[in-house]
């Protein structure tokens, strides 16, 4: 979740770059504000946080600590270090979320293999009685009624598979469209945010000497801001691995990943809109390299989703 400090640096005189930059950004803006949301549903809908890694989001954590030192040290504008703050903030909501999902979860698994102990030794000297009554009657009868009823339950067994292949093509369907529905509802909200705050006055062109400031950027905020890049780049590679050992993408939510690219590309373009200079995009080239770098791991996600989906149902389809 890089810094926004090409929203601070705008030229006089606004130009359709400048306007774009500002579009651009005040839509990456709006994805890392809902950006949590998805998975935080998802935890809460699966009961679980075992989808998702606590590697990644711990790693992802320190790249926005780091993320919020160097915008205090360089002294950006308060409206940037407000979204670093709120950047932390969402991060421990969700980690908390995660942590006390496997806590509850542990503390379930235990409970219940430690009843499953008790009814095994029960119920053992039953069954046997059970078993042994069973061979009583006609010499094949029960043979044929086994065979029968397996030949039944196989039956019922095809049929099930077949429908629930058919529903759950369905459901992705329907979940892709939501997602896309989702993704375009981020993009209007942050085009209009941007024009009422462009015609209210509250966002608006600012003097060249801001771009001159932006170039005295503090040695240590600098190298702030590559370590935050660093984290970026780092934090999805313990979920790819994990995606790729359990061949599973089972409790991740994809349109959280949607939003992390759109997100890391609107912010690029805002950047790259706004300047071309080399001093500029030297100054913004931390910021640039977590997101833009960042993308091309997220288009890794989006494989391992369509290879792996969900465990179970890529199998079902199969």
């Amino acid at each position: 979740m890089p810094v926004f400090a090409a929203l601070a640096q705008q030229a006089p005189h606004m130009t359709a770059h400048e306007a774009l930059s500002g579009v651009f950004g005040s839509i990456s803006l709006a994805s890392w504000i809902f950006l949590l949301v998805p998975q935080l549903i998802e935890n809460y809908k699966q009961g679980s946080a075992d989808g998702i890694s606590l590697a990644f989001l711990t790693v992802w954590f320190i790249g926005d600590i780091t993320n919020l030192a160097g915008a205090l040290w360089a002294g950006l504008v308060p409206t940037v270090i407000a979204l670093a703050i709120y950047f932390c903030f969402a991060d421990l909501i969700l980690i908390s979320q995660c942590l006390y999902y496997k806590l509850l979860n542990d503390r379930k698994a235990r409970r219940k293999s430690a009843r499953s102990v008790l009814t095994t030794d029960s119920a053992e000297q039953p069954l046997l009685g059970r078993r042994d009554s069973s061979s009583l009657g006609l010499p094949g009868s029960h043979r044929r009624r086994s065979s029968a009823a397996s030949r039944r339950r196989r039956e019922s067994v095809n049929r099930n598979d077949s429908l629930a292949s058919i529903l759950e093509e369905e459901s992705g369907h329907r979940e892709w469209v939501k997602n896309a529905v989702s993704i375009v509802g981020v993009c209007l909200i942050g085009a209009a945010g941007w024009a009422i705050a462009w015609k209210t006055g509250v966002w608006g062109p600012t003097a060249d000497d801001n771009d001159a400031a932006g170039t005295d950027m503090a040695l240590g905020a600098q190298v702030l801001g590559y370590a935050s890049a660093v984290c970026y780049l780092g934090a999805r590679i313990p979920q790819i691995i994990k995606n790729q050992r359990e061949r599973s993408c089972e409790g991740l939510s994809l349109l959280f990943f949607m939003l992390s690219l759109l997100g890391n590309a609107t912010y690029g373009a805002g950047i790259l809109f706004h300047s071309v200079e080399k001093q500029y995009f030297l100054t913004n080239l931390p910021w640039l390299i977590g997101s833009l770098g960042t993308m091309v791991e997220d288009a890794t996600i989006f494989v391992q989703f369509r290879i792996f989906g969900e465990g179970d149902r890529s199998t079902a389809i199969a």
